[in-house]
């Protein structure tokens, strides 16, 4: 006899409850596999609760109204908006004293200060971010040691932090390093607390070893293969280490992997006529970060956390830096007004394929391997740099841009890269 057609046996039915089935399973394991890196950060309540689950200690004579609470569920922190805020800025220039001129925004009078009247808001009910508490993240740190790792956006994230740390305590730098890089600058800078922390920054714009081998050209030779042994080579003595750095990337660059010229990037094609096989910056990128990573993870007594902070986009807008564009808005801009641009989603993608390619090797050592993700965050934020006020009218100041829509004005909205920080570290105790 024939099945009926509503009969349950039917092969066509079976298919049509199955394939749906399948497809959500699919998309399930997709979801899982990313959520390690879209939702590293805890459930964060804007009323805080005396049960945090964080092993971070609470500190004593804390100046902050509320620690942060965390609980079961998961908080996606780097998803979200930027809406108006009463509080008054962490700091002025007159209260920080490690703000470089070029990110000194109010000494050189930019004259719409509502940039700094806004904070992040994370997605979902209940998310939220919550100031960065100076003195628990003194206490956490106490006895340890931090390195920033990256180009002059790696000093421009230290900078904020040691200004939103300097409520609580002023350091002191202790060491500079002989060695001066290309901008004129020391290689490493130190910055020690009292309570024995200490902060190091290392110059090191592409992470692997390079060499300027053309300075009228700009040109570079990358060793994608090599970490730059200026700061590698003292992995073990930090716990926590932060990477950055994708800008440098731009330049004319030549790769090599065993000392051998393997390829180079698009800008440096007229030095080669052509000889050599071009291949796209986001795969130098990842090649280097996977580098950088690999070297922390296979470490010998690295047993600490190294951060990868994503790219920063810049907002240059009717031109670029050295083409008359400029950064003029005054206020973010809101989620579907913009959509993040090509080049800094291949960068990002590149930076988190490097993290997933290493983590494990890092846990099989001991090591933990981080993602802090400002950038969605701060591609909203057109209006937080510099632009011309990073130097006097018609001026100039060391190290600064005739217009600078990529680094950030202090204080500003980079601060929230620090509150971002804090929370990992919450989310990730030692």
């Amino acid at each position: 006899m024939k099945p009926h057609k509503s009969s349950p046996s039917s092969p066509k039915r079976s298919a049509a409850i199955v394939t749906p089935i399948i497809l959500l399973l699919v998309l399930a394991l997709v979801c899982l596999y990313d959520m390690a890196f879209s939702n590293p950060y805890p459930r964060i309540h804007r009323v805080a609760s005396s049960s945090s689950s964080s092993s971070l200690p609470s500190p004593t004579n804390s100046s902050s109204s509320a620690s942060p609470a965390t609980t079961v569920r998961s908080c996606n922190l780097t998803r979200g908006q930027w809406v108006p805020d009463d509080e008054a800025p962490y700091y002025t220039n007159l209260t920080c004293p490690f703000i470089d001129d070029h990110q000194n925004c109010m000494k050189f009078g930019k004259p719409n200060l509502e940039f700094l009247r806004w904070r992040w808001q994370p997605d979902g009910d209940g998310c939220d971010l919550p100031r960065f508490d100076a003195a628990r993240f003194l206490e956490a740190m106490r006895g340890k040691s931090m390195a920033f790792v990256g180009d002059s956006l790696a000093r421009n994230h230290l900078k904020s932090l040691l200004c939103l740390l300097s409520k609580e305590a002023q350091p002191v730098e202790v060491e500079t390093s002989s060695e001066i890089d290309v901008t004129g600058r020391a290689v490493r800078r130190d910055y020690r607390f009292a309570n024995h922390f200490t902060i190091s920054l290392f110059w090191s714009p592409f992470l692997v070893k390079a060499n300027q081998s053309n300075a009228t050209l700009g040109q570079w030779d990358l060793h994608l293969d090599t970490p730059d042994a200026r700061w590698a080579a003292h992995v073990a003595d930090f716990d926590y280490i932060v990477l950055s750095g994708t800008n440098w990337f731009l330049r004319p660059s030549f790769y090599r992997e065993a000392g051998r010229l393997v390829a180079r990037n698009g800008a440096a094609a007229a030095a080669t006529g052509g000889n050599v096989t071009e291949i796209p910056v986001p795969r130098a990128v990842r090649a280097a970060f996977r580098t950088a990573l690999g070297a922390i993870a296979v470490r010998e007594g690295f047993r600490g956390k190294a951060l990868v902070r994503t790219v920063t986009p810049a907002h240059f807008e009717n031109g670029e830096w050295n083409t008359g564009g400029d950064c003029v808005r005054t206020r973010p801009f809101r989620r579907d007004e913009r959509a993040l641009g090509a080049v800094e989603a291949e960068y990002r993608a590149a930076q988190v394929d490097a993290l997933r390619e290493t983590e494990a090797a890092a846990r099989r050592n001991g090591a933990e391997l981080l993602l802090l993700d400002i950038t969605e965050a701060m591609d909203l934020r057109p209006d937080g740099h510099p632009s011309r006020y990073g130097h006097p009218p018609g001026g100039s100041v060391e190290g600064s841009f005739v217009v600078d829509c990529l680094h950030w004005c202090l204080p500003g909205p980079i601060d929230m890269w620090s509150e971002l920080l804090l929370q990992l570290l919450i989310a990730h105790p030692s």
